[in-house]
């Protein structure tokens, strides 16, 4: 069976650097943590009956719609188009690390305590934080690497393939 055919999505131009693959990949981790850390949400919030499904309908469309568009933005960043380098950075750069890193530092600001916050978490918690961390450390990496001075070779270039102009 011939794969002459099959969709090229994933190809790289031969000249991708390590760092804009790197790049990307991470943004696919930063998309999986974030599904990750909405499903334990939703899942927490359902357990406790704090929402029901029809409550979380609207935001978990939302979520879905953003990994979606997240992804499709770490696909084109491989392949080389400029517009969506600068596209993740205003978007899940800027405006999406604000809104991993807003909450707790405003719980923080209002005087609440790390020490006891630790004290008194649960198992969740910690999962939770953890992904939260790896969240943040994967868009933040994603962020210098795509800027690194290796990416902006190859975007100033114009080194992509023919077929992905």
């Amino acid at each position: 069976m011939s794969t002459q055919f099959a969709p090229q999505l994933l190809a790289d131009p031969p000249t991708v650097p390590r760092s804009v693959r790197t790049a990307s990949a991470l943004w696919f981790a930063a998309v999986g943590a974030g599904a990750f850390e909405a499903t334990l949400a939703v899942a927490g919030m359902l357990a406790d009956g704090s929402a029901s499904l029809t409550d979380l309908a609207p935001e978990m469309g939302f979520r879905l719609t953003v990994f979606a568009v997240a992804i499709f933005m770490a696909v084109h960043l491989r392949r080389g188009r400029g517009w969506a380098r600068i596209a993740l950075a205003l978007t899940l750069g800027i405006f999406g690390t604000l809104s991993l890193v807003m909450e707790p530092i405003q719980w923080l600001l209002d005087g609440n305590s790390l020490v006891q916050a630790v004290a008194d978490a649960e198992a969740m918690t910690f999962v939770f934080a953890v992904s939260r961390i790896m969240h943040l450390a994967a868009v933040l990496a994603a962020m210098a690497l795509m800027f690194g001075p290796a990416a902006n070779a190859y975007f100033r270039s114009g080194s992509r393939s023919s077929r992905d102009r």
